[in-house]
């Protein structure tokens, strides 16, 4: 089915070349396949073997596949001779005509038409290209600005380095695979079941490579730096940092991340950079190391005692300046006093969220990030499609999710009733839904439980007073105009009628 002469006939019955997104169930069950010989189906299979490992070879490299081993400046440095790219696409390309050969003989396809498909082939691929370029640019007319919504973007050596030094700072990789503590795992077979982590991530049982709460910052000196834990990954494994590290961790990384973490425009980042509207100072956090306490952490432990000292640096200033200060003097707490009032109001909107950070994984990356969108001034795409996103979620879009339920149970219990799908999503199917004597299900006439009791019990009094403060909370430094505050508010608040 990955032969030339199948894909060849699944055009014919399409009467067009371009066969983008025509892999429908039907038509592949109604195209011919020939009879196997027991040669061919030992030689197919021999083949596809083959070929399924240099694929994933290829993938080993790549940190968003189950595959991933290393980056390639790495993977190339520990299988001296064994990670050839160019010779493993040259063998895959043998393999390929040595499928297609079997899949000729198979078909009984003579020389004029073998001669027929490869113009054909050649066509295909041509179609291919100009409607890849043609998806790339109507992505790029219908909003400049939105550049970051393109499909899935491959890092470059060093870029993919620099990644997963991250990665590992945030206890995410396992460094040792590139030092040789640990030995490469086997590869699996084709079809052996995923694996609940790729083989380059830490395992379970081994301590990651710095101790820490998961939350890391852009602070020079502080125990707990981006730059310096990264600095020193790049050191263990004897390869030189990035020029302007720090720099490039503040301005570029994000943005880049998220194109990696982005495909079939569904993005979703898992290193998340909360900073200041100037992105002078920043948080970063690893969603899979996140807690309901994380907020609690940043708030209290990290940008409390961040604001304190900088508010204890500026009267200082002040002081040794004294009341006629220098025009360098000047800029200089002028430039302080900027660091101060975004930290500030930094701190205030980490506290509007704190009360109502509750992350379940099973509601996907942007649900999740939906109520931090003031946090993201540096980005304004990815800020912009988070404040879409909650929008969305106050208007009652995501009444599947659990943060829904958690921001707005007397809106979405009552709907459990009326949607059996949304009841089961929180774990109410029993409650408000029955298995008829026909194997049916349908509503109950009472449901076991009261309505306003269920409401009750998943009501927070602190989580609908953050939830008020945040909504009622004006526009944020640096965050995207568009559809404003009271909007959302407006729905927010009407409740089951949402």
């Amino acid at each position: 089915m990955n032969s030339m002469p199948f894909a060849y006939l699944l055009a014919t019955q399409l009467a067009r070349v371009d066969l983008a997104q025509s892999f429908e169930v039907g038509l592949v069950q109604q195209t011919p396949v020939p009879d196997l010989t027991s040669d061919s189906r030992a030689d197919l299979s021999s083949l596809a073997r083959r070929a399924w490992s240099h694929e994933r070879t290829l993938d080993t490299v790549h940190e968003t596949s189950h595959a991933f081993l290393l980056p390639s400046q790495l993977r190339r440095r520990i299988s001296p001779g064994g990670f050839d790219v160019p010779a493993i696409e040259a063998e895959l390309a043998t393999l390929q005509r040595a499928i297609d050969d079997i899949a000729f003989r198979l078909y009984a396809f003579d020389d004029k038409d073998r001669a027929t498909i490869g113009v054909w082939s050649g066509a295909a691929r041509q179609a291919e290209s100009a409607s890849a370029a043609q998806a790339g640019d109507d992505a790029s007319d219908s909003d400049a600005a939105d550049a970051d919504d393109a499909e899935e973007t491959a890092l470059d050596d060093t870029d993919a380095l620099l990644s997963w030094a991250v990665g590992v700072a945030f206890g995410r990789f396992d460094y040792r695979l590139a030092t040789g503590e640990r030995a490469i795992p086997p590869e699996p077979e084709p079809f052996d079941p995923l694996p609940p982590r790729s083989p380059g991530m830490l395992p379970p049982d081994l301590p990651p490579f710095r101790e820490g709460t998961g939350i890391l910052t852009d602070d020079p000196g502080h125990p707990d730096d981006l730059a310096a834990a990264v600095s020193a990954v790049f050191e263990l494994v004897k390869e030189p940092a990035p020029e302007h590290l720090r720099r490039t961790l503040a301005r570029d990384f994000f943005p880049a991340h998220v194109k990696t973490y982005s495909k079939s425009r569904r993005k979703a980042p898992i290193y998340w950079q909360l900073a200041t509207a100037s992105a002078g100072y920043s948080v970063w956090l690893y969603l899979h190391a996140m807690t309901r306490d994380t907020f609690y952490q940043v708030q209290n432990e990290v940008v409390a005692p961040k604001l304190a000292h900088e508010e204890r640096r500026l009267e200082t200033m002040r002081a040794d300046h004294g009341p006629s200060p220098t025009a360098a003097q000047r800029k200089e707490l002028t430039a302080q006093q900027t660091l101060v009032e975004e930290l500030r109001a930094f701190l205030d909107e980490v506290k509007r969220v704190t009360p109502l950070w509750n992350p379940d994984l099973d509601d996907g990356v942007l649900l999740n990030a939906a109520p931090l969108f003031r946090l993201f001034p540096q980005h304004k795409p990815w800020q912009k499609e988070l404040k879409a996103t909650w929008e969305a979620l106050c208007a009652g879009k995501y009444d599947w999710a659990h943060l829904a339920m958690h921001l707005f149970p007397e809106r979405v219990v009552p709907r459990c009733a009326e949607d059996r799908s949304l009841a089961i999503a929180h774990g109410l199917e029993d409650v408000f839904w029955v298995d008829d004597a026909s194997g049916k299900w349908k509503p109950r006439g009472t449901p076991t439980r009261p309505v306003d009791q269920l409401v009750k019990e998943r009501t927070s009094t602190a989580v609908k007073s953050a939830l008020k403060a945040l909504l009622d909370a004006p526009q944020a430094a640096g965050s995207p105009r568009g559809r404003g505050r009271r909007a959302a508010g407006t729905r927010a608040d009407s409740g089951g009628d949402a």
